[in-house]
């Protein structure tokens, strides 16, 4: 892993916003900087060479794949990660709250019939 990735992974793993994070995890044939299964997140950190050549088209198929997976693709420029981590942390976390869980929890049984 890159530095950006490093010092985001060791923050990432501390579960924050209570979300459990993987690294490099394997999906739609490509393998994810990190993933937050339960928002369907994926999160990749882009160096420079990610501005070069064909590689935006790349990334942007890869995106699509992701999508039709039903995955909403992040991507942090690294200088971010590097320059201010604070602020990428509570965002990744938003946008985790903002996708919601797949599944929540069930408040209990169904009301019997005749109650609210």
């Amino acid at each position: 892993m890159s530095l950006p990735e490093v010092l985001l992974w060791r923050e990432l793993r501390k579960r924050p916003g209570g979300f459990k994070f993987r690294r490099q995890h394997p999906q739609s044939g490509a393998a994810l900087d990190f993933a937050c299964m339960e928002a369907r997140l994926a999160i990749e950190v882009d160096g420079e060479a990610h501005n070069r050549g064909d590689q935006p088209q790349y990334d942007l198929q890869r995106d699509r794949r992701l999508s039709a997976d039903g995955y909403l693709t992040l991507r942090i420029p690294a200088r971010a990660v590097l320059s201010d981590l604070d602020a990428v942390i509570p965002a990744i976390v938003a946008l985790c709250e903002e996708r919601g869980p797949l599944h929540r929890p069930t408040a209990g049984p169904p009301p019997r019939s005749g109650e609210d």
